[in-house]
């Protein structure tokens, strides 16, 4: 029987590519977000591959929409196996003191309170099931300190204590919780990021190592890796994928 995975932002980025990904590993998928186009071409994409999805409209800032995903998934698929709790956003750009109350509020609601809410929930089904395997969303922002993202470094520092801290509570309950840390990778939010901050590209891609960004496939692979059974003991790590980013900073 195929397992069943959820993920939030699903409907681009890095939750569209792992939603391939996980779908060439035989598993079927519930795609969460806010966009209805985005949302459906992943649905398309994951049918084409021959497993099963479906589309669930929700703003994971708000609990009751974070609960509905959650049973809608259950009322069709009947379990979650893996859950992918990736939404996110990263902001304006503009130095802290310049931002919007509005836009911190924002930030804090879909990137720390929906990840909260996402796993309380989920971890919920999964625990009455004996178990299952989580992978938050952090960034390199959530291992070091940047400028421009201050808000949105916040809420990354807090998935990685998230991610900690729920491992030491359920590890025993046969619940694995890790994190990703990428840096500055090909997505629309990223590109969308540079495109209003142009000299912050340049900066990040001299900054790199590998003097290049990271794809959304290459962040697929390693969020297929720590969902699945290959990764049974690997539990409670932050995991960084930038190219070697934030080995160079502090």
């Amino acid at each position: 029987m195929s397992k069943v995975a959820v993920i939030t932002g699903g409907g681009s980025g890095l939750g569209q590519s792992c939603a391939i990904r996980l779908a060439e590993e035989g598993v079927n998928i519930a795609v969460v977000d806010v966009s209805d186009e985005g949302g459906n071409q992943t649905v398309e994409a994951v049918k084409e591959l021959g497993q099963d999805a479906i589309f669930i409209k929700a703003d994971v800032s708000k609990a009751e929409d974070v609960k509905r995903y959650v049973d809608e998934t259950i009322e069709y698929f009947g379990t979650i196996d893996y859950f992918f709790n990736n939404a996110g956003i990263s902001g304006s750009g503009a130095y802290f003191l310049e931002t919007d109350i509005k836009e911190i509020e924002q930030i804090v609601g879909i990137n720390l309170l929906g990840a909260l809410y996402g796993i309380r929930y989920v971890a919920e089904v999964m625990l009455k099931n004996g178990g299952g395997s989580i992978v938050n969303t952090a960034s390199s922002a959530g291992v070091i300190g940047q400028d421009t993202v201050v808000t949105y470094s916040a809420t990354k520092h807090g998935i990685v204590g998230l991610t900690k801290s729920l491992v030491a509570e359920y590890a025993k309950d046969g619940l694995r919780v890790n994190a990703i840390a990428p840096g500055p990778t090909e997505t629309p939010m990223v590109k969308s990021y540079f495109e209003a901050n142009p000299k912050m590209k340049e900066s990040a891609e001299s900054g790199i190592p590998q003097k290049r960004l990271g794809t959304p496939e290459e962040v697929a692979e390693l969020v297929t890796f720590l969902l699945t059974s290959k990764a049974e003991y690997i539990n409670g790590e932050v995991i960084r994928i930038d190219g070697g980013f934030t080995n160079t900073k502090f």
